[in-house]
């Protein structure tokens, strides 16, 4: 299997780590034995952040030393001490999942080192599922955790993380219902059918106009006087009847 202290110097990766012993230093940094092919150099910028004056005040000759590697060229390799990004702008993504450190709490969100050139900031929404007052209720200073990336604004220099978009929605089971309540439920249902029960019957009985309400109404007006008539001219007729027989049995006959 191939190491990175024994791969072949074309092989190599830039931020591979690999570990060396200084052979010889320069006014211009230091050569330092990798085990290639090539040989390893490392430049004064590239021994620290910090500005330095001398490269011996950071390393000497036979001091073995971290290193990664920057770039590879035909005639050599060329290292720094300064440990590089884990992420640089153009390999953070959306959607990329990263680990990290909780390195400052505010009220709105934690900030979280990932190893990007600034940390990335979970905003108090997008710590859990559910209402958070704070970052402090979920997270505490030197946490480890992890988190999806939500969007990347290179121009202002900013990274949105998420730590709810990794975790799975909890759905609250409906709870059961009261019996009181469900008995009510079933009540007012019942209620409910029985009206309607009710507005069926009346909706199916015939309904009738105004008009024809009035003119049913004139038809057993002219009924009722047509009767009485009757009535009255039949008692005529039969008083009339009565009184003829009754001169007739009274006046004298003639012979």
């Amino acid at each position: 299997m191939t190491t990175p202290d024994s791969a072949p110097a074309v092989a190599l990766e830039p931020k591979t780590k690999l570990s060396g012993k200084v052979l010889k230093t320069t006014l211009a940094g230091a050569l330092v034995d990798i085990g290639q092919s090539l040989p390893g150099v490392i430049h004064i910028s590239q021994l620290q952040t910090e500005a330095v004056n001398k490269v011996e005040d950071v390393v000497k000759e036979g001091q073995t030393v971290d290193v990664w590697v920057r770039r590879v060229k035909k005639d050599r390799v060329e290292l720094t001490m300064i440990e590089p990004l884990a992420y640089e702008w153009k390999e953070i993504q959306p959607d990329l999942i990263v680990k990290g450190k909780v390195v400052r709490l505010e009220t709105y969100g934690a900030f979280v080192d990932f190893g990007a050139e600034r940390p990335g900031l979970i905003h108090v929404s997008e710590l859990t599922h559910g209402y958070v007052k704070t970052a402090s209720e979920v997270l505490k200073e030197g946490e480890e955790i992890e988190a999806k990336v939500l969007d990347v604004d290179r121009r202002k220099r900013q990274i949105r993380l998420s730590m709810k978009a990794l975790q799975a929605e909890v759905i609250e089971e409906a709870k059961p219902e009261r019996a009181d309540r469900a008995g009510k439920g079933k009540r007012k249902g019942k209620k409910e059918e029985e009206t309607y029960e009710m507005e069926t019957e009346v909706s199916n009985e015939p309904q009738f106009t105004a008009m024809q309400i009035a003119w049913a109404q004139a038809l057993e007006k002219s009924k009722g006087k047509k009767v009485r008539r009757k009535s009255y001219k039949s008692a005529s007729e039969e008083q009339e009847k009565m009184f003829n027989s009754t001169l007739e049995k009274r006046l004298p006959t003639g012979g």
